[in-house]
């Protein structure tokens, strides 16, 4: 790990420097639409060193009406599902991935608490992941206070990726094509 990524205080307990080198040497890019974790993905990658050659951009959609505006999620899909939920998670990621031209997108949505939020209970967490394969999603029961939650949402986020990244990931079963 590079010095300055060990004085980043979000960088360290990650595998965002793994991530950063793993996109770069195969010039592949990412970009965010981030509710439940509002920036801190983009913000634990762009404390790597090198992560401007990565990272596109983002979004920051903690509003639910931004979700539709901001990432392009289907006005239907949020008055279906609601903004916490699978389909959400998915359209987040594609949305934010083609807004920002990206080869990645990843969309992140929960609940952090202290209260359930439209009958989810805390804890319940949604990683969108779109990709040149597709867009798939990965449901957690998070632990935890709120930032126990949202770091570790980040975390996963970040090591699901990385896996993707590597051809390592993904369940076959959840791939939806894209478009």
């Amino acid at each position: 790990m590079s010095p300055s990524a060990e004085r980043d205080p979000l960088t360290p307990p990650t595998c965002a420097p793994d991530l950063v080198a793993a996109l770069a040497a195969t010039g592949q890019t990412v970009a965010s639409a981030e509710s439940l974790t509002a920036g801190l993905f983009a913000a634990t990658l762009a404390g790597v060193p090198g992560a401007s050659a990565v990272l596109r951009g983002g979004v920051i959609v903690y509003a639910t009406e931004l979700k539709a505006q901001l990432a392009g999620v289907p006005q239907e899909v949020l008055d279906r599902d609601g903004p916490v939920a699978p389909t959400t998670a998915r359209a987040l990621a594609a949305g934010v991935r083609e807004r920002c031209a990206a080869t990645w997108g990843i969309g992140l949505t929960g609940v952090a608490g202290p209260d359930p939020q439209d009958g989810r209970p805390v804890g319940t967490v949604y990683i969108g992941i779109a990709g040149p394969e597709g867009t798939d999603v990965v449901e957690l029961a998070a632990q935890g206070d709120r930032w126990a939650i949202r770091s570790g949402t980040t975390r996963r986020a970040l090591s699901e990726l990385l896996d993707r990244v590597r051809g390592q990931g993904g369940a076959v079963a959840d791939l939806e094509p894209p478009g």
